[in-house]
């Protein structure tokens, strides 16, 4: 029978049961090995969605853009799932893939896991087959068309012999009437997991090799795709990945799963969140190896170096860390538009990473879901709460994107603020709004249409020690309103106007301790703090902050010490900036002769 005619003969069946739910875990159970290779047949000749690559361009979308729908599979770990509907239904549909829709309907509405929920509002159910929890890995990618046109569906072979779970992406798009393409057969037949994948919507995907040990010599899921080559080939026709902006790190020898969800997110085009061990400890070496890695051999999309946010990675409650516990992150967060839901731990370790969550994406609503307890620890499975969703975008979504303004010591002129801005629609209008006082009214500029989708507008000079916010609004023909940050007003950029006759430093970043001779004539001693295998960048500004010079751009000495020679510079005043992964600080420098 064909599959999709089966899925939407179940679909019919509100209270149908199927043998094939188990409570599976995360990782490869033992009784599945002997299904892999009845599993990795099926897919010779498989009658499942599109399988040849579209015939135009496509743009993956990234998880903080706009969503239709957040999906779910009522499988295991009821009372996490159902924090999840408590609070992504006032963003979204939730779409809750179930096996008996009463069952479900029943639990929310109970007294137990937080007490009923107010209403079963926008959450819808699909009566289908599946065999686990863990929809993130089985669950469809969006891609549109065009960048902003028709959204389809992108589904991968799931590395699990589970056929109902693989199967579920074309449930969903036959029941929201979304297409569906698939590399699900020869000799496109891609083998790819969604806990490890990161997209930042503009072309740049970040991974582990996980992708490239399912897809080679040894890999059980598939039959065609056997080398890196035909990897980066398909996601660059199925999903408009080009190779070089395909980055794959070294797996994690602790991370069982090895998806790099587990310990790093990208949380918008420039930033990263990244995992952070005790130095030295468990996973901690080879993680910071892989953002060396990032930080010497890759840029955003916009030609720019990443920058990181570090949370911590939390012990067990007897103080272990992997091999010899549970992997605990805070990365395993997951975006529902203005929310997002963070799995927690304890509480010694969750206020700090609540508060460096809600630091770093200002105006969303930050809800902790505990991953960790006795009746529902499903951070003991390898997974959390970006392990068990999966987001659909919007039909007709505003892409905008936006490269940050940065602190400045530039006080005499504009500063200039562009974004690319496009709808399938047209644009008919952008504005800037831009504020030093978020309490009060915010100004408002329009932005000049520069071509190919490029808009433009500037924020007037302010004054030293000044902090300025601003967001970015577009208005399209069709009447859609859109603002990038999507939680504005109540979240924005902003960068600082520093005084060249201050020192200023990041909390986390490196510290000047010393800087010898100031004036100087021809070289500088420079001793840092807080500075250990990272790269270093040293450079100097003018009062306008425009950088003049580039010192240095790599590790430091252990002791922190290092030789810089100025004698290229005019006289005059500078700053002298110091950066790292972790901050930056400033410091004024005195050129005399």
């Amino acid at each position: 029978m064909n599959r999709i005619f089966a899925v939407l003969l179940a679909m019919s069946t509100a209270s149908f049961t199927f043998a094939q739910h188990q409570a599976l875990p995360h990782v490869l159970a033992p009784e599945e090995i002997g299904r892999i290779p009845a599993y990795r047949a099926s897919h010779a000749a498989d009658d499942r969605a599109t399988t040849t690559p579209p015939d135009f361009p496509v743009r993956t979308m990234a998880e903080w853009e706009e969503i239709q729908t957040l999906c779910i599979c009522w499988a295991q770990y009821e009372g996490i799932l159902k924090q999840i509907v408590r609070y992504a239904k006032d963003e979204c549909q939730v779409l809750i893939v179930c096996d008996d829709s009463l069952v479900v309907k029943n639990t929310l509405l109970d007294n137990t896991y937080g007490g009923p929920l107010p209403n079963l509002n926008n959450i819808v159910y699909l009566i289908a087959p599946f065999n686990s929890v863990w929809i993130r890995d089985y669950g469809a990618e969006c891609i549109y068309r065009n960048e902003v046109d028709s959204l389809y569906l992108m589904d991968w072979i799931y590395n699990r012999p589970r056929p109902e779970d693989d199967a579920v992406p074309d449930a969903i798009g036959a029941f929201k009437n979304i297409p569906v393409y698939g590399t699900t057969a020869t000799p496109y037949d891609l083998v790819g997991t969604g806990g490890n994948f990161q997209a930042d919507g503009a072309g740049t995907v970040i991974c582990t090799n996980l992708i490239l040990d399912d897809n080679g010599s040894a890999g059980q899921y598939n039959l065609t795709v056997r080398n890196e080559a035909q990897v980066d080939a398909i996601m660059q026709q199925f999903m408009g990945i080009p190779p070089a902006r395909y980055i794959k790190m070294t797996d994690l020898p602790n991370d069982v799963i090895h998806h790099v969800d587990m310990h790093l997110k990208m949380i918008d085009e420039e930033r990263l969140l990244v995992g952070e061990f005790p130095q030295g400890v468990s996973d901690g070496p080879q993680m910071e190896a892989n953002v060396q890695a990032i930080m010497d051999n890759e840029v955003n999309t916009f030609g720019q170096p990443y920058r990181m946010v570090r949370i911590p990675m939390p012990s067990s409650t007897g103080g272990n860390y992997p091999p010899d516990a549970s992997y605990r992150t805070y990365a395993n967060n997951v975006f529902v538009n203005k929310t997002i839901l963070v799995p927690t731990y304890r509480t010694e370790y969750d206020t700090t990473a609540l508060r460096i969550l809600q630091e770093a994406q200002p105006g969303y609503r930050i809800i902790g879901i505990d991953c960790d307890n006795n009746d529902a620890n499903i951070i003991s499975a390898s997974g959390a709460l970006h392990c068990i969703t999966k987001a659909i975008g919007v039909e007709e979504p505003m892409l905008i994107r936006h490269q940050s303004l940065q602190d400045t010591y530039d006080t005499q002129n504009p500063y200039a603020v562009t974004a690319y801005i496009r709808h399938k629609s047209g644009i008919a209008s952008a504005r800037l709004f831009w504020s030093i006082d978020t309490t009060q009214a915010w100004n408002e500029v329009d932005m000049a249409d520069l071509g190919s989708g490029n808009w433009s507008a500037a924020i007037p000079a302010q004054p030293f020690i000044t902090t300025v916010y601003y967001f970015v609004q577009g208005t399209a023909n069709s009447g859609k309103v859109q603002v990038r940050p999507i939680v504005a007003p109540l979240g924005w950029f902003h960068f600082r106007v520093l005084d060249i006759n201050s020192s200023i430093a990041d909390p986390q970043g490196p510290a000047i301790m010393e800087v010898f001779p100031n004036p100087c004539s021809s070289h500088l001693v420079i001793t840092l703090d807080r500075v250990h295998d990272e790269r270093v960048r040293i450079s100097v500004s003018d009062m306008l902050g425009r950088e003049t010079m580039l010192l240095h751009n790599g590790p430091i000495a252990h002791d922190g010490r290092i030789f810089l020679d100025v004698t290229p510079l005019p006289v005059g005043t500078y700053a002298l900036t110091v950066e790292s992964p972790l901050g930056r600080t400033s410091q004024r420098i005195v050129k005399d002769r």
